[in-house]
């Protein structure tokens, strides 16, 4: 895998990271619940993050391995194998903490890489 290949799936983990927050600002915890299309719209990006992850080097993971890519991995596969059990509390939790701690350490690793 090049270099550029990998940079690409970093850089969509900030996309689908930005949109979370993006589909879910303004809510409550109830609202979004009852917010089918954002609900849904997040769901599939908390997936695709995920699925990002899996695409980032071994090498570079222990790089950075201040982000947590086996959890953010783990969220993906809870997503699509139990989407008849996504916990919404957990889910919330996810957005309002996990989500933004991620973007803020996926920028960081970004901007350490292309200086």
């Amino acid at each position: 895998m090049s270099d550029r290949e990998w940079r690409f799936y970093l850089k969509d983990m900030i996309d689908f990271s930005e949109r979370v927050l993006a589909y879910t600002e303004d809510f409550s915890q109830e609202e979004f619940v009852a917010s089918r299309i954002n609900y849904d719209a997040t769901i599939r990006n908390i997936e695709l993050i995920g699925e990002a992850a899996t695409h980032i080097p071994d090498q570079i993971r222990r790089q950075y391995s201040e982000i947590p890519w086996r959890q953010v991995i783990a969220a993906r596969n809870q997503m699509i194998h139990g989407y008849l059990g996504v916990d919404n509390d957990i889910l919330w939790s996810l957005i309002q903490e996990d989500v933004p701690a991620l973007l803020e350490a996926l920028k960081g690793a970004l901007e350490q890489i292309e200086s």
